[in-house]
């Protein structure tokens, strides 16, 4: 994988699950097996939007070709999706989220795998 492919798709991922948490976010979360309070609520959104803002900073990266750019953007995207795997995990296992949290937790480790990858494999060429 490359610094472009990964970050297209961390943007495309970013753009579809940070506008359907900014508009619905109890839909979703009930999709997953879990319930929101107006707290809940708030809280989800403030992630739709800082979803929104790493899609754009993904999109408006991916040509980036300075190497410590791309170094410190990887190193943000690996941090930012390591953690979610294990939010994530926690939640599936203590039972907050059902069954469908397993895929949640799968994109996450796409990410960190990916992210990880392009950081440590050494590779500086644009695509």
């Amino acid at each position: 994988m490359t610094f472009r492919t990964l970050l297209i798709l961390k943007a495309l991922v970013c753009l579809f699950f940070g506008v359907f948490i900014l508009a619905a976010p109890n839909k979703l979360i009930a999709l997953l097996g879990g319930t929101l309070s107006e707290a809940g609520m708030f809280t989800a959104r403030e992630y739709g939007a800082a979803m929104i803002g790493t899609l754009l900073l993904t999109w408006f990266a991916k040509d980036v070709g300075a190497s410590d750019a791309r170094r410190a953007i990887l190193l943000d995207l690996l941090v930012y999706d390591s953690i979610g795997v294990v939010i994530t995990v926690a939640a599936v296992l203590s039972g907050v989220l059902n069954v469908l949290g397993w895929g949640v937790v799968a994109v996450y480790l796409l990410f960190t795998a990916g992210s990880g990858f392009v950081l440590f494999s050494g590779t500086r060429k644009r695509e």
